[in-house]
């Protein structure tokens, strides 16, 4: 008995240092490798998108300011918003256009998160996002400067079903544009959530959507019966919209035309461009082209003139 209980006060003795052990956090930004274009990853999980730490964008004369945020990302933060799953510690952010802005992301989940901030100009930021990804428990870091317009952007977590449970907010670049929909705790979701129904009342609308559904079922079948009857009867189906006949002759009327023009402006053509190269018969057409639209213009301009001189003819006095 004894023996037991030295060992059971081992055993709790060395668990408690452990339970009471703070989480550890990998840290990517000591091990990210730069591939260009802002492009940062490694080989443990993290990648940054979008890194622009240094040139302005458009609008923007110099940086207002600098600042830094630290986001925290993971299932715990969606506790205060009932039916999500995931959410950031914060679901707005405000800043001013042409801050130079560092975002210190910290996933706390032990799964993949995301920071992804959509709607940049693309000539600055490829495919017009800044993106920060860290497989948790891990944190990650990365820098882009905003843009000068007053806007509304959106951030979220872009993998699967994150993002519909809860992993997004909304960044407001000056005044912003609006708010964006379905915010968690800051706008109303479009398909709100209903935990006010009871198991009996879904019980009863199963049923019905179950006996609107049979009931679709067996007209179909009686469509289809009924046409399988009638073909056998023979009976033709009922008439669709005529189609208008298309002809399918080999030549027609402005195949002919064509033919006949061709024919008659051969000889011409074949003595005009004797002893030519090819160079100097696409120039010489292109030359060709060009009178002919001079000619063009010319005849409709003075067709113009002569209406417009008509209109304004004075009349003599009677």
């Amino acid at each position: 008995m004894v023996k037991l209980l030295s060992v059971g006060a081992l055993l709790v003795a060395f668990s408690v240092p452990l339970l009471a052990a703070e989480v550890v956090y990998e840290d990517h930004d000591t091990m990210l490798m730069d591939h260009g274009d802002g492009h940062l990853m490694d080989m443990a999980g993290g990648m940054v998108m979008g890194q622009n730490a240094t040139t302005l964008p458009g609008g923007c004369d110099s940086i207002s300011e600098t600042k830094e945020i630290t986001v925290h990302a993971g299932h715990k933060y969606a506790e205060k918003f009932p039916g999500r799953m995931y959410a950031f510690d914060t679901q707005e952010f405000n800043f001013k256009p042409c801050t130079k802005l560092t975002v210190h992301f910290i996933n706390e989940d032990h799964v993949r998160h995301q920071w992804m901030m959509h709607g940049l100009p693309k000539y600055l930021y490829p495919k017009g996002m800044f993106h920060l990804e860290a497989s948790g428990p891990s944190k990650i870091s990365g820098t882009l400067i905003l843009p000068s317009g007053d806007k509304t952007y959106l951030v979220h977590c872009d993998i699967a079903q994150h993002m519909e449970k809860g992993m997004k907010a909304q960044l407001k670049v000056g005044k912003g544009d609006g708010d964006l929909p379905s915010i968690p705790g800051v706008t109303a979701f479009v398909v709100a959530d209903d935990y006010k129904a009871t198991l009996p009342e879904l019980a009863v609308k199963a049923q019905i959507q179950a006996k609107a559904d049979e009931a679709a079922a067996a007209k179909t079948a009686v469509v289809v019966k009924q046409a399988a009857a009638d073909k056998l009867a023979g009976i033709a189906p009922a008439p669709t919209t005529p189609v208008a006949p298309q002809d399918d002759s080999f030549l027609s009327g402005t195949s002919i035309i064509g033919l006949a023009l061709g024919v008659i402006i051969a000889p011409f053509l074949a003595r005009k461009f004797k002893g030519m190269s090819v160079a100097e018969v696409v120039a010489y057409s292109f030359e060709l082209l060009a009178q002919a639209i001079t000619t063009i213009v010319k005849l409709l301009s003075g067709l113009i003139s002569l209406i417009a001189s008509k209109k304004t003819k004075i009349l003599p006095n009677k």
